[in-house]
């Protein structure tokens, strides 16, 4: 029986970049050795140094992250975008879907699709 989604792991080019973008997306970053990780609930995103990686097949594709997105839900998706762009990072605009979700879309330093959204209301 399956439990639940524990974590997501991304492999990085540049782990003080990765560091860096996912601080300034208002995560709370936590460093360890060769690793960063954000826990958001019971769910953690890890971005690991690709020179660390146990699975070096896995770091060896040049469109990592390019068909994977990553839904992450916050409480304003307006602010969230304003928050983003006044730290420099490039985004789709927000936009309200037929599905019910306001949501714009960034890319990671190493191209992973992160969208942040909010239900319409």
């Amino acid at each position: 029986m399956i439990k639940r989604f524990h974590s997501n792991l991304f492999f990085a080019s540049d782990l003080e970049k990765s560091t860096a973008f996912y601080a300034k997306l208002g995560f709370d970053v936590i460093k360890s050795e060769g690793i960063i990780r954000m826990k958001v609930g019971n769910f953690t995103l890890a971005v690991m140094d690709e020179k660390a990686a146990t699975i070096q097949k896995a770091t060896q594709s040049s469109s990592r992250g390019a068909r994977m997105f990553l839904y992450i839900e916050v409480d304003n998706v307006d602010t969230q975008y304003e928050m983003v762009h006044e730290n420099g990072i490039e985004s789709t605009e927000p936009k309200d879907w037929p599905w019910g979700k306001r949501e714009f879309v960034v890319a990671d330093p190493d191209g992973y699709n992160l969208v942040f959204y909010a239900p319409v209301k």
